[in-house]
């Protein structure tokens, strides 16, 4: 039987009332929009951002929290009680999360952006409060995933990145009014760190073993090779976080080394399953998920070349750039062209004995591809803007990314709208 029979068994029963995902990958959707934005704003600092309240600082944490994590906790929510096939726990507690997070993130970003210290730090406060509670939804749910001990693993590396990462966020948005920390550039890179592949990472590593299989009517990645790629993700993440707070370059080179061991071996299994699967034609959402894959060994490049000033004056920004944008944006957005219209269809009702409605009908394909070409386009504009200092050029990069941005809004306008006459 293959991982998507498994996962579909019976998965009508344990999603979430629609209203809850969909309010999530909305919201995301509205921040995507909003990011490109206030980048194109920032342009004239962002070629050589390295932290620091304005603008830039804005449009990082509209894309690290308004979208990729806003989209992680509506696609966990969901996706692992159907994935563990265990009934969903009160539906409070996701919703407090949604009402706490997104108030609590708009207060920070308007803070950032006109550069207000003194409500930039209960802003954030509020923002840690709900992804505190998040991790607790999340424990839950891990704790009944005993049929996924791979994905499980993953998850219980994010829940604690996430830990970490709330408390780093916190201390960082204090320091700015009280100015407590040793070395703020020691912590805010160790903090984007267990963020970017810790958090965010771990879940896009974990969740990729059971939603690309399942795409691909593959089985499920072989569990030796998972384990270690596992493993190795941990090291890495961890001697580097480590290493950046002391700012020890021998222990960043290591991490970077041992991650990039982690993603050849994750990108191994990932075409292992794409090989063998059953579906050879994935569609335009995996142009944008293989080029993520491409991404994530080139920033991993990237990072080393900056930690040894190979990579130009602004080697440091593009490898946040590529980090946050590159690989993780073009992964989540990828996979969510896949996840909308398919969660919209197992969503709509229908008489017993019948099929779900077809994901064609509930998915426009002009604005995907008006998405993906605009994404790809804005990535290889602004990259190259970053790495020859030219502002001017990151705002057309800016502008194109904000139109596709419209169109994946469009694209998500469009699948609730086709939703309402079925449901």
């Amino acid at each position: 039987m293959t991982l998507a029979a498994s996962f579909l068994a019976d998965a009508k029963s344990r999603l979430l009332p629609a209203s809850i995902p969909f309010r999530f990958f909305i919201t995301a959707a509205v921040f995507h929009l909003l990011m490109w934005l206030v980048l194109l704003s920032a342009a004239g600092d962002a070629t050589s951002f390295r932290g620091g309240p304005g603008p830039a600082l804005a449009a990082v944490h509209l894309l690290t929290l308004g979208v990729l994590t806003l989209t992680a906790i509506g696609a966990s929510a969901q996706v692992l009680p159907v994935a563990t096939r265990r009934l969903p726990t009160a539906h409070w507690p996701i919703t407090l999360v949604f009402w706490l997070f997104v108030p609590g993130l708009i207060a920070l970003c308007a803070a950032m952006y006109i550069r207000r210290p003194a409500v930039i730090a209960p802003a954030a406060a509020v923002t840690a409060a709900a992804l505190i509670i998040f991790a607790a939804i999340l424990a839950d749910n891990l704790r009944r995933a005993t049929s996924l001990p791979v994905v499980a693993a993953y998850g219980w590396a994010a829940l604690a990145s996430l830990l970490v990462l709330a408390g780093l966020g916190v201390a960082l948005a204090g320091d700015y009014q009280i100015g407590v920390l040793p070395d703020h550039a020691a912590v805010a890179l160790a903090h984007m760190i267990i963020g970017g592949f810790g958090f965010m990472g771990f879940l896009a590593l974990g969740f990729s073993h059971v939603l690309v299989p399942m795409f691909a009517l593959a089985a499920t990645p072989a569990k030796r090779p998972a384990y270690a790629g596992f493993v190795l993700a941990v090291v890495a993440v961890g001697t580097g976080t480590v290493g950046a707070v002391l700012g020890s370059k021998m222990m960043l080179t290591f991490a970077a080394l041992i991650g990039l061991g982690a993603a050849g071996l994750h990108l191994w299994l990932m075409h292992q399953a794409l090989a063998t699967g059953m579906r050879k034609r994935l569609g335009l959402s995996f142009v944008l998920v293989r080029g993520a894959w491409v991404m994530l060994p080139s920033v991993l490049l990237v990072g080393l070349a900056s930690l040894y000033d190979l990579a130009g004056p602004n080697g440091p920004t593009l490898f946040g750039f590529l980090l946050v944008a590159g690989w993780l944006l073009t992964f989540l957005l990828g996979i969510l062209q896949r996840i909308l219209p398919f969660l919209a269809s197992m969503h709509a009702p229908r008489a017993p004995g019948k099929s779900p409605p077809p994901i064609s009908e509930l998915a426009a394909s002009r604005p995907i591809r008006i998405h993906s070409i605009c994404h790809a386009v804005a990535l290889f504009v602004i990259a190259a803007a970053i790495a020859g200092d030219m502002p001017e050029l990151l705002r057309v990069g800016a502008g194109v990314g904000f139109v596709g941005a419209f169109a994946f809004l469009w694209f998500t306008a469009e699948v609730v709208r086709r939703l309402v006459p079925h449901a």
